[in-house]
């Protein structure tokens, strides 16, 4: 099994979307992907130990104190149950993310496994340090970065984005438009710019973790 770049996208859109319930359909949709592309991309996102099969999940077990009769109540049920109407627990939905390994991924072993294309100057939309979450941040330069795109609205150094789909996703989900942006800065961007990824896209996936230690960094 190996991980393919929309594994990445669709994990990243998870975390987004945070508890909200979700379907494939939905998925695929939003990321422009096809079903079978979005099925395929959970799969193999839960065997590399990005996400969890909630279908997997069990309930706490029963307190010693409980008496037998009553302890055979709680079994495991084949389909997990849904809270009150309008609400819906982790359990609803197919899979959920694995915070820990998605940020230890994102940040350690991502960028070498999709490793960043330049493209030819070009229009496109921002990405990297250039993405509009950073406005204020990094002052506007001739280094600026893109995912080519016809709909683009800025001119810059053209980036292979990490799946074709990147740019119509992104720009229907800032949270996703900023984790992306963040990857590629990790991917492309210069020291200062590395280090504020290195310290704010593990937050964003896996916001109890513990903080990345800083590391030196040249360029």
């Amino acid at each position: 099994m190996q991980l393919k770049p929309q594994d990445f996208l669709v994990a990243l859109k998870l975390v987004a979307w945070g508890d909200q319930r979700w379907t494939y359909a939905r998925l695929a949709q939003e990321l422009g992907l096809s079903a079978s592309e979005a099925h395929a991309a959970v799969r193999r996102g839960t065997q590399a130990g990005l996400l969890v099969d909630t279908a997997l999940l069990v309930p706490p077990p029963v307190a010693a104190s409980c008496v037998q009769e009553a302890a055979a109540i709680y079994r495991v049920r084949a389909k997990p149950r849904r809270t009150t109407a309008g609400t819906a627990s982790a359990a609803d939905n197919p899979a959920r993310v694995h915070s820990r390994h998605l940020a230890e991924f994102a940040v350690y072993g991502a960028k070498y496994v999709f490793a960043a294309d330049r493209l030819p100057v070009a229009v496109g939309v921002p990405t990297s340090h250039s993405a509009p979450a950073f406005a204020g941040v990094f002052a506007p330069g001739s280094d600026d970065w893109v995912w080519p795109h016809p709909n683009g609205t800025a001119r810059g150094q053209g980036l292979e984005p990490l799946h074709p789909s990147v740019p119509f996703a992104a720009m229907q989900d800032a949270k996703l438009y900023e984790m992306l942006a963040l990857f590629d800065a990790l991917r492309v961007g210069r020291a200062r710019e590395r280090g504020m990824a290195l310290k704010r896209l593990p937050l964003l996936i896996h916001p109890d973790g513990a903080k990345p230690q800083a590391r030196p960094m040249h360029g």
